[in-house]
């Protein structure tokens, strides 16, 4: 009998905003759930700015993490306070209000599903 092994992977994902178009920072793949543990937004122009973030699933239903959050100028700002799950063909996006001013990283595990 055969075993396949199957094991988690860490990933980093990582946006310089340099558009007010709704990016994508990261896309669950298939047969996958993953466990984002953290979103950092940090803002680094010395101008105030606001990200807009949101999750598409499967079905192209969008979702509303945050809507309209400010991050202060040159200001840093952890999104999560608890892990967030996602499941396979969800896609993270995030949209600045402003261009070239926000940095979006999230640290993220992906286990085979």
């Amino acid at each position: 009998m055969s075993t396949i092994q199957t094991s988690s992977a860490l990933r980093v994902a990582r946006v310089d905003l340099t558009t007010t178009d709704n990016t994508t920072l990261y896309t669950v793949p298939n047969r996958y759930d993953s466990i984002v543990e953290s979103i950092i937004v940090s803002e680094d122009s010395g101008n105030a700015d606001t990200i807009t973030i949101t999750i598409t699933d499967a079905a192209s239903a969008v979702f509303n993490l945050f809507k309209v959050k400010a991050i202060s100028a040159n200001g840093t700002v952890e999104l999560l306070s608890r892990d967030l799950l996602l499941t396979a063909g969800d896609i993270l996006k995030v949209q600045a209000a402003t261009a070239n001013r926000l940095h979006v990283v999230a640290s993220i595990t992906e286990i085979p599903s």
